[in-house]
């Protein structure tokens, strides 16, 4: 018999997969198509291209009955009102200056939400990894997703700080280059020490995490 506190997840790879897939679908393609149409044709027509790649992939969530992640929700709605910004002014600065400010907005969303039993990085984690009622629910991983949420905004907000740098500093090719990889390389060494203090946190609340792990089957009758 399993023991009441041993957890199964999804194996790592498919964590990293499903992560990798939510990241394509919502910031680097739209980013991608942004950048190669600005390049060939015009702003105006990156803007678009950037916007109808982000509803298609919640028509076509919509039309499949599959689960439209957060995350997504979140980034298409923002990238509306940037595209509207951005095709009223013709500015390239105003079109990326606010996804830089919004990295401030969700910092603040982190921090005030960190002491509330499920802050808001608590639900979106949900969107990548379907966690169990007996590990979302246990007091050790709901004071871990508290002590988290300090961690990320104080991200977000060194992320935003230095990119507001240099969007200010750049020319857009330069700055779209710059900021995508300055900042995932911040979020991923974030990643990497969130999921070591996930696993710490586990072992001190006595909970067993087996990832990749098929229970086993019922005897037949």
């Amino acid at each position: 018999m399993r023991h009441p506190h041993t957890i199964d997840l999804p194996s790592f790879r498919n964590l990293v997969v499903g992560g990798g897939r939510h990241l394509l679908e919502s910031t680097l393609v739209p980013a991608g198509l942004f950048y190669l149409l600005l390049t060939l044709v015009s702003f105006d027509s990156g803007v678009i291209a950037a916007l109808c790649w982000s509803v298609a992939v919640i028509g076509t969530r919509l039309a499949l009955r599959k689960k439209i992640p957060a995350v997504l929700l979140l980034t298409t709605a923002l990238l509306v009102a940037r595209t509207v910004l951005g095709l009223v002014t013709g500015s390239a600065f105003l079109y990326f200056l606010q996804p830089t400010l919004q990295n401030f907005l969700v910092a603040g969303l982190f921090l005030v939400s960190a002491p509330f039993n499920k802050p808001i990085l608590a639900r979106l984690a949900g969107d990548f990894c379907a966690f169990p009622e007996t590990l979302s629910g246990h007091p050790g991983m709901r004071r871990f997703f508290q002590r988290v949420s300090v961690l990320w905004g104080l991200v977000f907000a060194v992320n935003g700080g230095v990119t507001l740098l240099m969007l200010a500093r750049e020319t857009v090719g330069s700055f779209l280059m710059a900021s995508t990889a300055g900042s995932y390389s911040l979020i991923g060494l974030a990643i990497a020490g969130s999921l070591w203090w996930f696993r710490r946190s586990l072992r001190s609340a006595g909970i067993t995490l087996r990832m990749g792990h098929r229970p086993a089957a019922l005897p037949a009758a």
